[in-house]
C-alpha cells in the first residue's frame, strides 16, 4: 500500500463517519420532540454532511481518478464505506438517538483535537474548522444525556436501555490497521490509543453525573473498517443514494 493509497482510504473513513451520522440524524427532520430540538437536530447533521462534503472533495483529489464527493458518496457500495458501525445503527426512541450521538461526538471532538496538528495541511485545515463545530455537537448531546439520565424514571431506563444496546458498537470506533500505522509514522493520522483513554474518560465522567452505568461484559461487534457493516447500512445507502442512481448526473 502506498501512502497516497493510505490516506485516500483515511479520508474515507472520516468523512463516511460524518455522512453516515449526519443522514441519520437528518431523518429527525420533522420528527423532533420540540420545535426547536427538531432545528437543531437539523442543523447538526447539515454541519455532518458539510464537513464530509469536504473530507470527500479531498479524497477525490488524491485519488485523481475522474471522481468527485458525489461520486464518492452516492455510487459505492456498502462494502467500499468505511463507516464505524455506531453510526449507522438507525434511530429508534430520542434516548437512542442521543446516546449514540453523545458516544460519536466525543470521539471526534479528540479525534479532530490531535487531527489539528496533521502534517497535513489540508487535514489540519479541515479538522481545525470541523472541531469548532463538533465542540457545540458535544456540548448538545451531553446536556441531553444530563436532562435525560436524571430526569423521569421512564426516561432514565430509556436512556440506560440505549446505552445497553449501543455499546458494543464502541470499541469498533478505536481498531488500527496498516492504514493508521502508516501515516501515524508520517505525522498524519493519530494514535487512536490516546483518543480512545480521553474518550473513556469523558464517558465515565457523563454517565456516573447522570446516574448511569456502562455494561459490563459486553461482546464487542467489529469490521467497519474493512467495509464489513451491519444490516442497517444497505437500507440507509439505498434511501441515501436513490435519486443519483436513478439520474446519474443530474443537476439542479
Amino acid at each position: 500500500m502506498t501512502t497516497q493509497e493510505a490516506l485516500f482510504n483515511y479520508c474515507l473513513r472520516l468523512a463516511d463517519n460524518h455522512l453516515i451520522l449526519g443522514h441519520r440524524l437528518s431523518e429527525l427532520c420533522s420528527k423532533g420532540p420540540v420545535l426547536e430540538e427538531d432545528i437543531a437536530c437539523t442543523n447538526i447533521s447539515l454541519d455532518l454532511i458539510g464537513q464530509a462534503n469536504a473530507l470527500l472533495q479531498y479524497a477525490a483529489s488524491i485519488e485523481n481518478n475522474g471522481r468527485n464527493e458525489d461520486d464518492l458518496a452516492f455510487l459505492r457500495h456498502e462494502r467500499h464505506f468505511y463507516n464505524s458501525l455506531l453510526s449507522e445503527q438507525p434511530n429508534r426512541d430520542f434516548a437512542f438517538t442521543m446516546v449514540k450521538q453523545f458516544l460519536i461526538d466525543a470521539f471526534n471532538y479528540y479525534l479532530f483535537d490531535e487531527l489539528k496538528k496533521s502534517k497535513d495541511l489540508t487535514i489540519s485545515a479541515l479538522t481545525t474548522k470541523g472541531h469548532k463545530e463538533i465542540t457545540y455537537h458535544l456540548r448538545h448531546s451531553s446536556t441531553w444525556i444530563d436532562r435525560l439520565g436524571l430526569g423521569t424514571d421512564e426516561s432514565n431506563l430509556r436512556t440506560q436501555n440505549a446505552i445497553n444496546e449501543l455499546w458494543r458498537f464502541t470499541d469498533d470506533m478505536f481498531v488500527m490497521d496498516e492504514v493508521d500505522k502508516m501515516l501515524i509514522t508520517d505525522g498524519i493520522a493519530t494514535d487512536l490509543n490516546i483518543i480512545k483513554t480521553k474518550w473513556q474518560n469523558t464517558v465515565n465522567g457523563a454517565f456516573e453525573k447522570a446516574n448511569l452505568k456502562i455494561p459490563e461484559k459486553v461482546w464487542m461487534q467489529y469490521g467497519s473498517k474493512q467495509g464489513k457493516h451491519t444490516e442497517h447500512l444497505g437500507f440507509l445507502l439505498a434511501e441515501m443514494q436513490h435519486l443519483h442512481r436513478a439520474y446519474p448526473g443530474v443537476k439542479w
